[in-house]
């Protein structure tokens, strides 16, 4: 697929437009990233603006709230066994289709019962 002469023609062409646009593409990225003069007026702005905090003061703080009876495991209401799905009130979660449900209650029942249903097929 791709091999058509539209779309040869569009692939050469986004090439073209990205060689004109790379140049002013870097320049706005050395500003973005203040490396040029005009960028520096911008980060002393922003810095006015916003304080700056390093990444490390901001994780002990977290491992500090965190600390505190938490291992960092949400809590869940309902506990679900994990092999069959099924809640403490018998029911299967909301994201399992009516076929899984079935299939899986199939499963269950055979083992109940000893023996489970037969299979459709070509008896050999």
């Amino acid at each position: 697929m791709a091999k058509s002469l539209r779309s040869k023609w569009r692939r050469k062409m986004r090439a073209e437009k990205r060689k004109k646009n790379a140049p002013k593409e870097l320049a706005r990225l050395k500003q973005a990233l203040s490396l040029d003069k005009k960028g520096d007026s911008v980060m002393t702005d922003m810095q006015e603006i916003a304080t700056v905090v390093p990444a490390e003061k901001i994780k002990k703080q977290v491992d500090v709230e965190m600390g505190e009876g938490d291992d960092g495991k949400m809590e869940m209401d309902n506990k679900r066994n994990k092999k069959t799905k099924l809640d403490e009130h018998g029911q299967y979660p909301v994201w399992m289709s009516q076929r899984q449900a079935k299939k899986l209650k199939g499963k269950r029942m055979a083992k109940k019962s000893g023996k489970g249903k037969k299979q459709k097929g070509i008896a050999w």
